[in-house]
């Protein structure tokens, strides 16, 4: 892939994302956004890939947040668009695991997308904001929505109506990470996390991220719909059968994603 601001790699059945726009803290501007955009779809449509890790190079920003410059130019029509909140739609949707590394600052934009991930990771030094509301904005990729839903309604309006920023030990008390480690260990632990995901069924996890992220937003009786309905695809799949065999036969499973 001829990428200039991110790049992408493997290791084993792991696919990488990293930011690499480290001279301005790895900003997200539309060129980042569309790199992001098309190695998902390189790393989704990669049969060996069961977990995609998105993560910034240094120790100092996962993500920024959005390019000031470009974000100055915007008219009242660019909010329409898909866009950066377009980008994060499509991580929360995508059909391998997620997981945010994240190695340092994620503000604005940066925060959002460690939100549409489906697992946080964070370093000890990283901070986490919302600024927009500086700036006469709000945070419009996503960022009213989850941030209120991992951690609450309350705690949501305090951070983006002040702009305070949490440390990453706060924000593993509120919920918004799920694990704080020591910056030298942050891949270890995220890469421990992901090869506890690849030992699972790839069309279970599928399920289960979309039975948790569709029945969330629904009613009860909706959502255990969907979960229903998840459940009997699955009932219906190989891959069912290999793990309860493998179960019954005290051996590992191995699973096709069929």
């Amino acid at each position: 892939m001829n990428n200039q601001n991110i790049l992408v790699e493997k290791e084993g059945q792991i696919g990488i994302i990293k930011l690499n726009r480290p001279e301005v803290r790895n900003a997200l501007d539309g060129k980042t956004l569309l790199e992001i955009s098309n190695a998902l779809d390189f790393l989704e449509n990669e049969d060996e890939i069961g977990v995609i890790v998105i993560t910034g190079t240094g120790e100092k920003s996962f993500a920024a947040g959005a390019d000031i410059k470009q974000l100055r130019e915007k008219l009242p029509t660019d909010a329409l668009v898909p866009g950066m909140s377009g980008v994060y739609r499509r991580i929360e949707n995508c059909n391998k695991a997620t997981i945010a590394a994240i190695n340092g600052f994620a503000l604005g934009g940066g925060c959002e997308l460690a939100m549409a991930c489906d697992i946080r990771i964070a370093a000890e030094h990283a901070k986490f904001g919302l600024p927009e509301l500086n700036l006469s904005i709000i945070p419009g990729a996503g960022g009213t929505q989850r941030l209120a839903r991992i951690i609450g309604k309350g705690r949501a309006l305090d951070m983006i109506l002040t702009g305070e920023m949490l440390t990453a030990k706060q924000a593993e008390e509120v919920g918004l990470v799920s694990k704080v480690v020591p910056m030298e260990e942050l891949w270890e632990v995220v890469k421990t996390k992901a090869e506890k995901i690849l030992t699972k069924g790839p069309l279970a996890v599928r399920m289960a991220k979309l039975a948790v992220n569709k029945g969330y937003d629904t009613d009860m009786e909706t959502a255990l719909m969907i979960e229903k309905l998840a459940q009997a695809v699955l009932f219906g799949s190989n891959d069912k059968n290999e793990g309860t065999q493998a179960f019954i036969d005290k051996r590992q499973a191995q699973f096709t994603g069929m």
